[in-house]
């Protein structure tokens, strides 16, 4: 069976270039959520003032990786104790967010969190909410962290995650 979560967990280069190397993951779309703007671009995201976070759409296949298996990855892929910030990114396109489709994700995302806790000695600050209607982004952010090997932002960011979460580059 098919499933589909959407995520925030900072650029969404990053959170991508994760969840790509995710056995049972079926398809990763990089673009933005949660915001007032309509059709967003990413020129208008990267101001901060469209209310938007860079969210990646993370389908799977639930007979091979389980809603919460996705989420406890994701709780150890970025810092969910830093409020609208990941690393040097800063603004509220970078907050922390769990966009569900049903109560029963929302359910799970909850008792993630509280799971997750344990783990973090500063409270996690993660947003729970509805799914609000999700745009795609631009062609050249999708699949970006593969199709631009040289980008020092990536090559400086992303090992890390992977090293951490026992993924290959």
């Amino acid at each position: 069976m098919e499933e589909e979560i959407t995520l925030g967990g900072g650029c969404f280069w990053c959170t991508e270039a994760v969840y790509l190397r995710i056995p049972g993951v079926l398809s990763v779309k990089s673009g933005y959520a949660g915001g007032s703007v309509k059709s967003p671009t990413y020129k208008q995201i990267c101001t901060g003032t469209t209310g938007h976070a860079e969210v990646i759409q993370v389908k799977f296949d639930t007979n091979k990786v389980s809603l919460q298996e996705i989420l406890s990855i994701f709780w150890k892929a970025h810092d969910p104790t830093t409020l609208n910030r990941q690393g040097n990114d800063v603004g509220t396109q970078y907050r922390s967010v769990i966009f569900y489709k049903d109560e029963v994700q929302k359910k799970i995302a909850e008792d993630s969190r509280k799971d997750a806790a344990v783990s973090f000695t500063s409270p996690i600050v993660t947003e729970i909410s509805p799914l609000p209607e999700f745009y795609i982004a631009e062609d050249y952010h999708q699949d970006y962290f593969r199709l631009n090997p040289g980008n020092p932002y990536c090559n400086y960011v992303i090992p890390p995650k992977l090293d951490k979460l026992g993924l290959k580059l």
